[in-house]
């Protein structure tokens, strides 16, 4: 019986112990995927509150016999809207009158509350209108060194607490893209249309889906509110030792990824990417954004600090969107 037994589980032994093997392999290296990630800048801010429009407009009042009134007016009133059948003595009354003012007068200020309240979107697309969330993302060579550190002195300087400042933020960070079209590898560009409740949760999301793919944020700007890392935590790796020397500085298979995250106001016609050209215009497009238009703004780029490297399964693994152009 023990024989048999042994027999029917002996085959079942090999299979589960590669796959104990392969199982400790893949833990025995997550710590070092993870450590693998790269660290990144941020700057950004702006702010989703539209303001509300004027109600300052008080409809005249149309006062009715006896004294009384029907607020809101909207042209029903005795002196225009009398029945015929009473003035030509039709058989109508006073009391039958009084009830047609008070029909009249509850049916135009339900239309107008009806309106008020975007049900025919006489209000709706002003409270809550539509907006564009975009986003622009580029891969870039390693070598384009100078576009990090052009990004690096924007943070330090720039004024993100005002649509002015983020408006410079945006013209600087795709002028300095646009300078180094040498370096461009990969693009990804996408534009959604929302209503303003709506583009914000999305806004939020993608920005949240792009900071969680930094190991740390060595530099941020946002609002205004400056942060950076201590130099000593940037230049030293997980092992203890100098970053800097354990990596080369524009190693082939190292890139840079830039990301441009928008909300405007109004359609944004950006291109579909698929050639250089494509990112040209859609870099020209996003720029172009006037101060006015634009409600919020983040750019991230990784990595942001001179020792942190984003490698080609990096690049595979963190942005899979990107295409070849």
């Amino acid at each position: 019986m023990h024989k048999k037994l042994i027999s029917y589980i002996k085959p079942l032994l090999m299979p589960l112990i590669a796959v104990a093997l392969i199982f400790s392999l893949t833990l025995g290296h997550a710590p070092d995927a993870l450590a693998a990630r790269a660290g990144g800048g941020r700057i950004g801010g702006g702010s989703f509150r539209a303001p509300m429009p004027s109600r300052t407009y008080s409809a005249p009042r149309t006062y009715a016999p006896g004294g009384g009134y029907y607020p809101g007016g909207g042209g029903i009133g005795l002196p225009f809207v009398f029945p015929p059948f009473f003035l030509w003595g039709g058989g109508g009354s006073l009391f039958t009158v009084l009830i047609f003012f008070a029909v009249a007068s509850f049916l135009v200020q339900a239309f107008r509350r009806t309106r008020e309240s975007g049900e025919l979107g006489g209000y709706d697309a002003v409270s809550n209108p539509t907006l564009s969330v975009a986003k622009v993302q580029v891969g870039l060579l390693a070598d384009a060194r100078e576009l990090q550190a052009d990004l690096n002195k924007l943070a330090l300087s720039a004024d993100t607490s005002t649509p002015a400042g983020l408006s410079q933020v945006l013209q600087e960070t795709t002028l300095a893209l646009l300078r180094h079209p040498e370096y461009w590898t990969q693009a990804s560009v996408g534009v959604e249309q929302a209503r303003l409740a709506s583009a914000e949760a999305e806004f939020n999301r993608l920005v949240l889906a792009e900071r969680s793919k930094f190991s740390r944020e060595t530099l941020s700007n946002v609002n205004s509110q400056l942060r950076q890392a201590p130099i000593d935590a940037v230049l030293v790796g997980s092992d203890g030792e100098s970053a800097l020397t354990n990596s080369p500085i524009a190693d082939p298979g190292e890139y840079i990824v830039v990301t441009l995250l928008a909300a405007t106001q109004g359609q944004l016609p950006l291109p579909k990417v698929n050639s250089t050209e494509d990112l040209r215009q859609a870099l020209g497009i996003l720029g172009g954004v006037s101060g006015d238009r634009l409600l919020a703004l983040e750019i991230l780029w990784t990595p942001q600090a001179d020792g942190d490297v984003l490698t080609r399964d990096d690049l595979i693994a963190e942005y899979p969107n990107l295409k070849l152009i």
